[in-house]
């Protein structure tokens, strides 16, 4: 995934979760949610916490779902903050299923209107 589409700061990852769509599957949760500027390239985080495993496998998790996204990245509107959360199961999981329920979370919040304030035009 490029660097440049990383998500980094607390506050883009907050804006994606508290302010955002949530989409959940049985191995991950994706939370989506627009910036301000809406030319901005989209950015993705990734939220892997110890309950999936230790170390070497939430970094191994955490490869695959980067690995994954890449590929969707276009799929995203410019501006747009995408977390993908990962649960337990998710450590286990074969990448088919991984990649087939991050599919299906993304078609759910791609075809979701915009969540009630979220609109910047000050309607």
């Amino acid at each position: 995934m490029p660097s440049a589409s990383r998500m980094r700061r607390g506050d883009e990852f907050a804006g994606a979760i508290r302010g955002g769509s949530r989409a959940g599957r049985p191995t991950l949760v994706a939370h989506f949610g627009m910036r301000a500027d809406k030319d901005a390239l989209p950015l993705v985080g990734f939220v892997v916490s110890r309950a999936v495993g230790d170390a070497v496998t939430r970094n191994r998790v955490k490869r695959r779902l980067r690995h994954l996204m890449r590929d969707r990245l276009e799929r995203l509107p410019r501006g747009s903050l995408l977390v993908v959360r990962a649960n337990p199961p998710a450590a286990s999981a074969r990448s088919e299923r991984l990649a087939a329920e991050l599919d299906a979370a993304l078609d759910r919040l791609l075809r979701r209107p915009e969540p009630r304030g979220a609109r910047t035009d000050g309607r």
